[in-house]
């Protein structure tokens, strides 16, 4: 045995007092008693003492003689030198990813395992060291290198659940080199498994594969998106894929809501392993919240249910000049996200960012701005004329533009058109047999021009579904409607995030830094570019908020759980689980943990701490000995 304080036995010397106090003879009172007859019988300074008397004395001495030692014995922190030479490292990986948060019969698979590491903890001898991390999202140290049971056990406690893919190959890397080659050191890992490279690691040198959590069948939502139709003005669609992770078929029903009402019900029969996935169409000008909710009874909820944003269509302010044409009219009137404004000439301001659609009379100089052409019936600065094309035929038509979607036009009567020749650089969407174009592009960098050629006053082109799908295209394409998307982010990943205008101009006023808020509340500062901003890896499902700084009003709601109120600019982002590997919860390895990583040590406490236990042991004997006046 050897001690790592070895001076501290210099305490020892306390034992030359504590001799001293007990050799020294009890100095008597002097009383005045009226006769001294009987007390000489009771104080016979020369009479015998017993043997028992002086041996009820000398093991009070003994007593405190070894109370002492052990409080001295303690103070220098004796230890074996097995406890040197076996002296281990051990790095404990616990995976808190999604799949953790499955239930096996009741349990949590991450309460388990950390009821596992608890149990490592408590194993420890008192020079072994420990360090814990956590694998979920991101590969994290949440606790360094120590032998402190207590401080293990606290940051332990403090593990929680993300609903992001595990990171257990990152944690296993960052464990090694927290190894640092030591001898006794071994990476054990707590995981369900439940992931591709499972197999690898848990054959990897100095790995201890530690499982937790058995099979679980399970179906959930593996992608969910929506995005404004690229056709219909108010319509937009839905993109929902559901995997079953079982050996048998499931039925379920999903869920839309939009705006916290019912959208719809939809019946989910899947085979096994199959992936079931649908694209819905629906209609609504307004934007907000549409999330899905997966009816299943499985034991695993996060991949249940998904979120997404749909954007609100913006209306689109057009003003139409015309002498009169009723299907023109009533085609833009019909558009719900048209404003529409009637006028006789050309205004002299437009609103920024509206259309102007002209309608046979055209002035010499088209005007800047986005102008849509039907009919022209002179030449202007974009074209010369050259006469009529009587009885078009359409020969080419650019099916790859966006203008030309869902639109054919081979069969259209025709009667006449006029015969335009761009002045300037120009592409044909729609060509007749005799080379004539008869829908036209003209790029302008004060604005596009869009040109029908075509006479809507005889023919069938305003009675077919064409016509208004043109107008609609055109539109939409005048106010750069791609299908706008806000796309859902998945959890653990970095994205980059477009910012709107009024998102950049906040950035900007707060030193190029937005606030990010997380659905349990959680803030955080980030750094932006000029319209980007880097988030991610992010933790949690929901429904994050990206915006300007909370003032000290808000700060308080949040704190209090209550719903922000007051001016504020931000921009709501949904993340969902989405992670086929997260929800694929049969795990691809069953290996169990080596027995003696689990097995404890001497009660896994330093040798003091025996000493100073038997010290008070000591302490209670020499009371019960002296209440029983076998010591005095």
């Amino acid at each position: 045995m050897s001690f790592s304080n070895p001076a501290a036995l210099l305490w020892a010397a306390l034992a030359v007092p504590i001799i001293i106090f007990y050799i020294l003879k009890i100095r008597m009172r002097k009383v005045p008693v009226s006769t001294v007859m009987f007390w000489e019988q009771v104080f016979d300074e020369k009479s015998p003492r017993s043997l028992w008397q002086q041996l009820r004395h000398l093991l009070s001495l003994l007593l405190q003689l070894l109370f002492l030692g052990l409080l001295v014995f303690s103070l220098a922190d004796p230890f074996f030198e097995s406890d040197v030479r076996e002296q281990r490292r051990v790095i404990v990986v616990v995976d808190n990813s999604a799949s953790m948060q499955a239930s096996d019969e009741d349990v949590v698979r991450l309460d388990a395992a950390k009821e596992q590491v608890a149990t490592m903890i408590r194993s420890l001898k008192p020079r072994d060291e420990m360090a814990l991390i956590v694998a979920g999202n991101q590969a994290q140290v949440a606790c360094g290198l120590t032998s402190h049971q207590r401080t293990l056990q606290n940051h332990l406690d403090d593990v929680r659940p993300t609903d992001g893919p595990t990171k257990v190959s990152e944690a296993v890397e960052v464990g090694r080199r927290l190894l640092a080659d030591h001898e006794n050191g071994e990476v054990v890992v707590v995981t369900d498994g439940c992931f591709d490279d499972a197999v690898e690691i848990a054959a990897e040198e100095n790995v201890v594969w530690s499982q937790v959590g058995g099979v679980i069948e399970n179906i959930g939502l593996t992608r969910f998106q929506v995005r404004r139709s690229l056709l219909d003005p108010i319509g937009f669609q839905v993109l929902v894929e559901v995997t079953n992770y079982s050996d048998v078929a499931k039925e379920c029903s999903l869920d839309l809501i939009f705006n916290e009402e019912l959208l719809d019900v939809i019946p989910v029969k899947m085979e096994s392993g199959e992936i079931w996935v649908k694209v819905f169409e629906k209609t609504s000008t307004a934007g907000g919240l549409l999330s899905a909710e997966l009816k299943a009874e499985d034991g695993f909820e996060p991949d249940n249910a998904a979120s997404a944003i749909l954007p609100e269509r913006l209306r689109i302010p057009v003003t139409l000049v015309s002498k009169g044409n009723w299907f023109l009219q009533r085609v833009l009137e019909a558009n719900d996200v048209v404003d529409l404004t009637l006028a006789d000439k050309v205004p002299d301001d437009l609103a920024p960012g509206s259309v102007l659609v002209l309608h046979q009379s055209v002035p010499q100089t088209i005007p800047a701005g986005k102008v849509f052409v039907v009919q022209p019936t002179t030449a202007t600065d974009l074209w010369a004329t050259d006469g009529k094309v009587e009885a078009p035929l359409v020969a080419k038509q650019e099916k790859g533009s966006d203008l030309l979607k869902h639109v054919r036009l081979e069969n259209v009567m025709m009667p006449e058109a006029l015969r335009l020749q761009p002045t300037g650089e120009a592409t044909t969407l729609v060509e007749s047999i005799s080379g004539d174009p008869l829908y036209l592009h003209i790029p302008r960098p004060e604005g596009d021009v869009i040109v029908l050629s075509v006479d809507l006053d005889q023919g069938d082109l305003p009675l077919r579904t064409a016509f208004p799908i043109m107008l609609t295209n055109a539109l939409s394409w005048f106010s750069d409607g791609k299908g706008e998307l806000i796309e859902a982010l998945p959890t653990g990943k970095v994205v980059d995030v477009n910012l709107p205008p009024e998102l950049q101009q906040t950035a900007r006023a707060n030193n190029n830094q937005l606030l990010l808020m997380s659905p349990t509340g959680v803030r955080t500062r980030i750094n932006v570019d000029e319209s980007t901003a880097k988030i991610g890896p992010l933790p949690e499902s929901g429904i994050w908020s990206l915006g300007s700084p909370l003032t000290e009003a808000q700060e308080q709601q949040v704190d209090n759980g209550e719903v922000v109120t007051g001016d504020r600019t931000f921009m709501s982002l949904a993340c969902n689980l989405n992670s086929p590997a997260e929800s694929e919860l049969r795990p691809s390895v069953e290996i169990s943990a080596r027995e003696e990583i689990l097995k404890a040590g001497f009660g896994g406490r330093p040798v003091w701490f025996y000493l100073i236990l038997l010290a008070f042991i000591l302490i209670l004997a020499e009371w019960f000995l002296f209440q029983r006046r076998w010591i005095s």
